[in-house]
């Protein structure tokens, strides 16, 4: 009697994620179906619900899982030595480096406008993001002697961002370059 095939649940996992968050970054939400996201998977299409319940909670799960990776490397980065104008900076840069990600986001919000048992799980990304700027800026905000509550001034940076994240994602860049050297500048000048 021939022994059944071992299944690597992780492993399957895994190659739908991966494909769900190369097929969003390419072809964005309107464009992925459960057939295509099994086929870069190289996986049976029946097991994307079987493991994910659908395929809005797979998405929503790569969502989750990039955003595990960046959280982590912006604790990193806020938490090594250093001045916080060069941390600022590099923080910047990566709003270069990680448009990818910040496709899925924007990708995955929209879909949760009219996905209302989405909301909650996408709103806390935004929560988890939250999270890592009260943390930066409580000390800088001290420093720099901003005159604004802490919640308000991580609002005002992650609108901001996202601000910034979406023009660029529409292609749209004016004025940023400026807006960006302005700030560095002002960092310097209060230090």
């Amino acid at each position: 009697m021939a022994e059944a095939p071992v299944v690597d649940r992780q492993g399957t996992e895994d190659a739908f994620l991966d494909a769900a968050e190369r097929l969003l970054v390419e072809l964005g939400y309107a464009g992925i179906t459960t057939r295509r996201v099994a086929e870069e998977a190289g996986a049976n299409k029946g097991l994307v619900h079987y493991y994910f319940g659908s395929m809005e909670n797979l998405l929503v799960r790569v969502l989750e899982r990039f955003t595990e990776r960046l959280i982590a490397r912006q604790r990193a980065m806020y938490a090594a030595e250093g001045p916080f104008v060069e941390k600022w900076r590099k923080a910047m840069r990566y709003l270069d480096d990680d448009r990818e990600y910040q496709k899925v986001w924007y990708e995955l919000q929209a879909l949760a406008w009219n996905r209302p048992e989405l909301r909650e799980r996408v709103a806390h990304v935004d929560d988890e993001w939250r999270a890592v700027l009260r943390e930066a800026l409580a000390e800088p905000r001290e420093r720099y002697g901003i005159e604004m509550p802490l919640e308000a001034l991580v609002a005002l940076v992650i609108t901001f961002n996202k601000g910034i994240m979406l023009e660029r994602l529409s292609g749209i860049e004016t004025g940023q370059a400026e807006l960006l050297d302005w700030i560095d500048q002002w960092m310097g000048r209060t230090r």
